[in-house]
C-alpha cells in the first residue's frame, strides 16, 4: 500500500489534478462516466506501480549485470553483438511502436500511398517497425562503442542531427512526421530501462569511464536514428 500511495503521489496526482480543474472549473461539467474513469484510474494506478517495481527489482539489475559479464568476458564482438540485437528486440515488442506503425499503414492507405487491403497494411507496419528496430540495434552498437573508446557524445550527437536535418529536405512529406515520431516511441516502457542499465553497467565497470559522464547517451541515440532510417524508409518504399 505504501508503494501504491508513494506512486499516486508523485505521478499521478499532478494529472488528476490538472483533469479535474479544467473539466470541473474551465469547462465547467460534470466527469462523464466517472464510475468507469474511476475503475479505469485504479487499474492504471495498479499497473504502473508494479510496473516500475518490477524494473527495480529485475529489468535494471539485469542490464547491469549482463554488462558487467560482457565486460568480463573481454569478446568485443560478442558485446556489441548483443548490445544490437538487445536495441531490436526490445524495440520491436514496444507497444507504443506497434500501435504508431499500425496507425502509420491506416492513414498510407487511406491516402494512396499502398494498397487498401489487410495484407498492405500489415507489410507496410512490419517493414516500419522492422525498420526503426535496426536503426535501434545500430544506435546501441554506437552508443557501447563510444562508451568503450571514449568519444565525445556531442560530436555524434551533432553529426546525427545534422543528417537528419539534410534528409528532411528531402524525404517525401507524408514520412517526415512519422519518422520524427519514431524516434520517440522507440525509447519507451521495454526499450530505456534495459539500454540505460546497459550503458551505466558497462560504464561502471570499464578503467576510466565515468558512470555519470559515460554511462548515459545510449537513449539519445536510440532516438536519433530511427528518424533517419525511416526518411530512408519513405524514400525507398
Amino acid at each position: 500500500m505504501h508503494m501504491f500511495g508513494s506512486f499516486c503521489q508523485q505521478h499521478l496526482l499532478p494529472i488528476i489534478l490538472v483533469i479535474a480543474f479544467f473539466q470541473l472549473v474551465v469547462l465547467r461539467q460534470p466527469v462523464p462516466q466517472f464510475g468507469q474513469i474511476l475503475l479505469g484510474g485504479l487499474m492504471v494506478l495498479v499497473g504502473l506501480s508494479l510496473f516500475v517495481q518490477g524494473l527495480q527489482m529485475a529489468l535494471f539489475p539485469l542490464g547491469e549485470d549482463m554488462a558487467y559479464s560482457f565486460v568480463r568476458k573481454g569478446n568485443l564482438w560478442l558485446l556489441l553483438l548483443f548490445a544490437f540485437t538487445l536495441g531490436f528486440s526490445t524495440t520491436v515488442a514496444e507497444p507504443a511502436l506497434i500501435a504508431v506503425a499500425a496507425e502509420a499503414a491506416k492513414v498510407a492507405a487511406n491516402g494512396g500511398m499502398i494498397v487498401s487491403s489487410e495484407q498492405s497494411m500489415q507489410s507496410y507496419a512490419t517493414g516500419l517497425r522492422l525498420t526503426v528496430a535496426i536503426s535501434v540495434g545500430l544506435a546501441i552498437v554506437i552508443g557501447v562503442l563510444r562508451i568503450l573508446k571514449g568519444w565525445p557524445i556531442h560530436y555524434l550527437i551533432i553529426g546525427g542531427y545534422t543528417g537528419i536535418v539534410i534528409m528532411t529536405a528531402f524525404a517525401p512529406p507524408a514520412i517526415i512526421g512519422i519518422a520524427y515520431d519514431s524516434g520517440g516511441v522507440t525509447t519507451s516502457t521495454i526499450t530505456v530501462p534495459l539500454v540505460t542499465a546497459l550503458g551505466v553497467g558497462l560504464a561502471s565497470s570499464i578503467r576510466g569511464r565515468n558512470p555519470m559522464v559515460d554511462g548515459f547517451g545510449l537513449i539519445a541515440f536510440a532516438s536519433l536514428t530511427p528518424m533517419i532510417f525511416v526518411m530512408g524508409y519513405g524514400m525507398i518504399i
